[in-house]
């Protein structure tokens, strides 16, 4: 899954700090005034990318920043995502994760746990630069009787309000991984629609992924080792995706049945223990890398089952429509981009179902 979430809301880095400070306690208390402080702590640490295209500046570094120039180029002129300034300044920072979020879940069930920040509404995930902070509310959440999972996350979109930057660990990133975390947060500040997390999640995933794609093709070629590159780890993530979504299946049908919760839980525990077990004993048969081996090591609950829910539900829609009503082309991927942008809030939860078809209306207006 893609190390990305959308971030709480921020105030204008503008406003003056007292107000800022005022804000934030009035709304959302000390949290977000810590993650708050934290984030602008690296913002103010932020130097403008032309400064790593300098004459000092080492060639890795020049290469980096005119690679991100061109992604974005093709992001805001190609995909027609929002101009802005994001991924135009850069920090330096000790760590290969920007932060780290906790997610939790009911223990019998795939019911998530939800936060609910101003102006982007319930969100299925809680993110701390201090991975101490982290830490803390797992074990609070645990305490409760949640699943819960805490990982790291090497971007935020902060929805507009700040100027994203990028962080030095991006550097050593391939440039279909680079052009798809690019895109994906540039997407998620085009387009969302509030108190839809995982519709937005889904979209950014589809068109970052999509987008990097159409990206390596136009400045490579697609018999290129670039292009190459993108499909090499395809048939693994695709053998994983399926190993975790039949878990999922199966604890779901446990979960809809009649067993008491003493005897789901006893039953789910024995279903994740024999899921592990096989895919170990079945790897080597589906997969050509590691990248995945360790799944049956991991302490797999339903907190970290329902991020692959959130972010690659099976009936997922996307796909189908780009494919149904776009040509493969960056123009084809900007027309379903603005056809996302007309999806403003309905004011109340939505199925899958309905956003499907009002995607669907404004790609085919006529029908």
């Amino acid at each position: 899954m893609k190390n990305s979430a959308v971030f709480v809301s921020w105030i204008p880095v503008a406003i003056s700090a007292a107000f800022f400070v005022a804000v934030f306690l009035l709304f959302s208390g000390c949290y977000t005034l810590k993650q708050g402080a934290a984030m602008l702590g690296y913002l103010g640490k932020a130097v403008p990318l032309e400064e790593l295209s300098g004459q000092n500046a080492a060639e890795d570094e020049r290469r980096f920043a005119e690679r991100v120039a061109d992604i974005r180029r093709f992001a805001m002129e190609d995909l027609g995502l929002k101009e802005s300034k994001n991924y135009t300044r850069y920090v330096a920072i000790d760590r290969n994760y920007l932060a780290a979020v906790v997610s939790a879940c009911a223990d019998d069930s795939f019911t998530r746990h939800e936060w609910r920040f101003p102006v982007v509404g319930t969100v299925p995930y809680k993110g701390f630069f201090d991975p101490e902070d982290a830490r803390k509310e797992a074990a609070k959440l645990r305490g409760e009787g949640l699943d819960v999972w805490v990982r790291g996350v090497d971007a935020f979109s902060t929805l507009g309000w700040f100027r994203d930057p990028l962080y030095s660990y991006m550097k050593d990133y391939p440039v279909h991984v680079l052009a798809d975390l690019i895109i994906h947060e540039l997407l998620h500040a085009t387009v969302f629609v509030k108190g839809q997390v995982q519709f937005n999640e889904q979209l950014a995933e589809f068109v970052g992924s999509t987008g990097a794609r159409l990206y390596i093709e136009s400045r490579f070629g697609p018999d290129s080792p670039e292009y190459r590159e993108i499909g090499a780890g395809g048939a693994d993530r695709a053998a994983f995706r399926a190993a975790v979504s039949a878990l999922t299946s199966e604890l779901e049908a446990l979960y809809a049945g009649t067993l008491s919760r003493e005897e789901k839980l006893s039953e789910k525990a024995r279903i994740i223990k024999a899921a592990q077990e096989r895919f170990a004993a079945e790897y080597d048969d589906h997969f050509s890398g590691d990248g995945y081996r360790n799944f049956a090591e991991l302490p797999v609950n339903n907190a970290y089952l329902d991020l692959y829910r959130l972010y690659y539900e099976k009936d997922n829609f996307l796909s189908e429509l780009y494919r149904q009503n776009c040509e493969a082309s960056a123009a084809g991927l900007r027309r379903f981009i603005g056809a996302a942008k007309t999806l403003k809030s309905a004011g109340r939860r939505e199925d899958a179902g309905a956003l499907r078809e009002r995607l669907e209306k404004a790609l085919r207006p006529d029908r």
